[in-house]
């Protein structure tokens, strides 16, 4: 036996070791299909703001002259920053010669209503000043009436676009509007080309050319910052990744412009399109535990198993120990249903009680028969309203004020009698709004039968926080006699259950001079953790 026990344990310990290898294998091809979603994913929504791009030149190229409103009327339909969000809005970037910046400012005053400059200064033959971002907010108007050509990232992406008539990106550049961003990020942008319809007049100072290339008029571009376009597009996905990091470009040269948690050594490599650029992004997910885990517990399956073959006495033994819990728990089971059929037989007759104090209190108050049956249906009805939201649990909390104010009023204390019983808002959850509706109706129900609410003597009732929980307190004075509670009752022994396994409180009562005093204290639920 025991040599087959062997032979059986190393069986399933080579299994155990092939599939060990499978499962790793598994899980990091998954893996990496899953950076190739989120890669796809990037590209998609990369390729949404280029066609975004694409239908913004489509649109100036029909009337170039009234592209301001018609470009805003446009965005605010399509509305991208809702159906493809990560772009920092979408501008023109109009042609100009050398220093004759006069029709670029005009267009600025049209499109915004204030003189701005064109800026800065250059030695390029031409510049392509920005006149139009949209949507308009107060970070982005200071890149209004920026000349792009003058600065060398931007002016070669915009030659490639320009030569290729196809969308390109340029290299990590601090885009113009984060001069009034609290927290800066690299930031990259995304040209088009508007080539001019018509062949260039004589002296016109809004055509750039260039020796075997078409005349371009203006740009339509996008500035985007890395951090929140990356944010954008993945969302959520985010927390589900270990670590990410993102490149402008492949090699050990190429600059870090995103990143978020820890890299660990499976990570998977994936190209990003950036227009005519390709980027790099490094993903890694960390799940070296969910990789071995599946190989780990075949593993120790078969150890437990070449154990069982010598241990099966104590196998037997946890066998009769479940049973003997089993039965244990259908014992505490057969209680707690004798307790709650008892409970039930006692809050019948508590209630055909209360119903005949309420009566008798509601005659008192009444002036006629027909007040006395307006006052009595409508106390029932609250009564019934009130057992019905303890029964459904129809609410997620409910306030410690609203039980104790339902209960007096039912009992027929006053308005000014029920302003005077205050304290600050408690919420109860399900379990602990049910102990202390039935622990206040029980002592509303004994003070109606036998103390202040029956008419003789006096009823204060409040709660407070000291700490960390809350104290109730009740405390009936000037009784004709003093309480006897040297025996609890069947319902007291239920709502000290209920106080003690429900709220996780104590409760304590003392009689003494004519007076009762319960306090019951339990842990506050919204308190700080």
């Amino acid at each position: 036996m025991a040599l087959l026990v062997r032979f059986v344990g190393l069986v399933i310990l080579l299994a155990a070791l092939a599939a060990a290898a499978a499962s790793f294998l598994y899980n990091q091809s998954d893996e990496a299909d899953q950076a190739a979603l989120v890669a796809t994913q990037v590209n998609m929504r990369l390729r949404d703001h280029v066609t975004v791009l694409e239908g913004v030149r489509a649109l100036y190229q029909s009337d170039s002259a009234a592209s301001g409103p018609g470009i805003r009327a446009y965005l605010a339909a399509l509305r991208p920053q809702i159906q493809a969000p990560g772009m920092e809005g979408v501008g023109i970037a109009a042609a100009m010669r050398a220093a004759t910046p006069a029709a670029l400012e005009a267009k600025l005053r049209e499109n915004y209503g204030e003189d701005i400059k064109v800026w800065p200064a250059t030695d390029q033959p031409i510049g392509f000043a920005v006149v139009l971002v949209e949507p308009y907010t107060p970070r982005r108007h200071v890149a209004l009436g920026f000349d792009m050509y003058s600065e060398p990232v931007r002016r070669e992406a915009m030659r490639r676009a320009w030569q290729t008539g196809q969308p390109a990106a340029s290299g990590i550049v601090q885009l113009a509007q984060e001069k009034a961003a609290k927290v800066k990020q690299p930031g990259f942008l995304i040209y088009v080309p508007v080539y001019t319809r018509e062949p260039e007049g004589p002296g016109s100072n809004t055509v750039a050319t260039a020796r075997g290339v078409r005349p371009v008029e203006a740009f339509v571009y996008a500035p985007f910052r890395t951090r929140d376009m990356m944010t954008a597009v993945l969302g959520s996905q985010l927390d589900g990744i270990d670590g990410i990091e993102v490149y402008a470009g492949k090699g050990p040269s190429a600059p870090l412009v995103f990143s978020k948690g820890k890299m660990g050594w499976d990570a998977h490599e994936q190209t990003l399109r950036v227009a005519d650029r390709r980027w790099t992004m490094r993903i890694s997910y960390g799940r070296l535990l969910e990789r071995l885990g599946r190989p780990l517990a075949i593993l120790l399956f078969g150890v437990a198993l070449a154990l069982l073959a010598t241990q099966l006495h104590r196998v037997q033994r946890r066998r009769l120990n479940a049973f003997q819990a089993l039965a244990a728990q259908r014992a505490r089971h057969a209680e707690d249903r004798e307790l709650m059929i008892g409970e039930m037989a006692h809050r019948m007759k508590n209630a055909f009680a209360r119903i005949g104090a309420l009566a008798r209190i509601t005659l008192r108050e009444s002036e006629s028969l027909e007040d006395f049956e307006t006052r009595f249906d409508g106390r029932m009805r609250a009564l019934s309203d009130a057992k019905q939201m303890l029964v459904t649990g129809a609410v997620d909390s409910v306030d410690l004020g609203r039980i104790v104010h339902r209960e007096l009023e039912l009992a027929g204390r006053s308005p000014e009698q029920l302003a005077a019983v205050t304290g600050p808002e408690v919420r109860l959850d399900d379990e602990g709004a049910q102990a202390l509706s039935l622990a206040i109706h029980e002592f509303v129900t004994n003070s109606i039968k036998y103390g202040a609410l029956a008419g003789e003597g006096d009823l204060a009732v409040g709660w407070r926080r000291i700490g960390e929980d809350i104290e109730l307190s009740w405390v009936e004075s000037g009784l004709p006699e003093t309480p006897h509670i040297d025996c609890e009752s069947f319902g007291t022994q239920f709502i000290r259950t209920l106080i003690e396994r429900q709220l996780k409180g104590s409760w304590d009562r003392n009689a003494a001079d004519h007076r009762l005093a319960i306090t019951i204290r339990w842990p506050d639920r919204d308190a700080p953790a």
